[in-house]
């Protein structure tokens, strides 16, 4: 197979089955969704088995636990598809909205409708639940996409695919509104990312190197993140017991994904005694502390952290931890060395929470709260497409709104510029 020739098909088909998605009815789209879901249901057995091969490459591979984690299916994953495509059809529709309209001075009334992307192309790594959640969105949206996942996914994304291109023929609706590519040839990465033709926006979902790749050698717009590295900080006069269950979910409730806390800060007066609860915690999860001085005095088990830590993105069971003189130098510390994806504060002082939410500049900002809420589905979007720490379009979990545009729509009754 000529991977350009196969990839140039691909998106004439996708651009192609964007004017019917553009055009088509809310009702229509949901019944889509619905479909799909139909398909995921009764094909569970097949999913699964797929996903076994996968697994089972991975593990000769040598791939690590974080790896194989975002890879594995169960049935309560299968049940999370299932359910993310009936949330996403049940939202209101995002595109075809006109809102802002107002009347000039010349007579005209000028508005803006919320219209779609076009054809959005996805790159991801290891998750295949990832191919349903693009999917819906997209549809939802009124976009189609091309899917690019991982090698290490190949057999399972092309069973959740299968069920897909289903669900979008019962439904009456063009079964290249979302196509999976179907090799492993890196070759094809290279041509999505450069056919400005039929691609109109790039999502990167990976790892630092794949998303420093696509930054660099896109012709297309990209909406991206490069890490994430996470923090939480607890400060003077927190509630000690939520400060402990907060830290503790946010680093353990799964250590590889994006918005997992990497490194812990405390404010001096408060941690020796927050420390105490949350250090045999960790220690008894298998976390490795790395810390700074007074972090190892407090917790003589802990390593002592270079300064590679405080930018590390480990997708593992590892954190940093560092005591700071209070909230300014906390604020410093997550500003310089934070990746501006997911950042919170354990707090009862409202004029402390105010400032952390005003000047860390991230792209999700917390109060007493887990970092690992940071996600479209948790933030009521249904599900998300990624997380974008760019500052233009799209900021935060991209959801619905995030894969639509706006145009200036004018209503006149015959006037004419003088």
């Amino acid at each position: 197979m000529d991977v350009s020739d196969y990839m140039l098909g691909l998106g004439q088909q996708a651009k192609r089955a964007a004017r019917v998605l553009a055009l088509s009815s809310l009702s229509q789209r949901n019944h889509a969704l619905l479909c799909i879901a139909q398909r995921i249901d009764q094909q569970r057995e097949l999913i699964l088995a797929a996903n076994e091969k996968d697994l089972a490459a991975a593990k000769s591979q040598g791939l690590d636990a974080a790896m194989c984690d975002r890879l594995a299916l169960n049935a309560g994953r299968i049940d999370g598809m299932i359910a993310n495509l009936e949330q996403v059809a049940s939202l209101p529709d995002p595109i075809g909205a006109t809102d802002q309209v107002r009347t000039m001075p010349s007579g005209i009334r000028v508005g803006k409708m919320r219209v779609p992307l076009g054809v959005v192309g996805i790159i991801y790594e290891s998750r295949p639940n990832v191919t349903v959640e693009a999917s819906s969105l997209c549809i939802k949206s009124g976009n189609s996409t091309i899917l690019r996942g991982g090698s290490e996914s190949i057999h399972s994304n092309g069973a959740i695919a299968r069920c897909i291109e289903a669900g979008l023929a019962d439904a009456g609706m063009p079964e290249t509104a979302v196509q999976v590519v179907n090799t492993t040839d890196r070759a094809a990465v290279g041509a999505l990312i450069t056919m400005d033709k039929f691609v109109d926006v790039i999502v990167p979902r990976g790892g630092k190197g794949l998303i420093e790749r696509i930054t660099a050698e896109a012709r297309i717009p990209v909406i991206k993140h490069l890490d994430g590295v996470c923090h939480v900080f607890i400060d003077a006069g927190a509630d000690l017991s939520m400060a402990n269950a907060i830290a503790v979910n946010a680093k353990t409730h799964r250590y590889g994904t994006c918005n997992t806390m990497e490194t812990l800060l405390l404010d001096r007066s408060v941690a020796a005694d927050a420390l105490a609860l949350i250090g045999p915690e960790l220690q008894s999860k298998g976390v490795e502390v790395r810390g700074c001085s007074e972090t190892c005095r407090i917790l003589n088990w802990a390593v002592v952290a270079t300064e590679a830590d405080w930018y590390a993105e480990y997708l593992a069971p590892i954190l940093a931890v560092r005591i700071v003189a209070g909230l300014a130098e906390a604020i410093d510390h997550i500003n310089a060395y934070g990746s501006h994806h997911t950042d919170a504060i354990v707090t009862n002082n409202h004029a402390h929470a105010e400032q952390f939410m005003r000047e860390v500049d991230s792209s999700s900002v917390m109060v007493n709260a887990s970092t690992r809420f940071a996600d479209g589905f948790e933030y009521g979007l249904g599900a998300e497409i990624g997380i974008s720490t760019d500052k233009i379009h799209a900021r935060g979990p991209v959801g619905l709104e995030g894969l639509t545009s706006q145009k200036y729509v004018v209503f006149g009754t015959g006037q004419v510029r003088s």
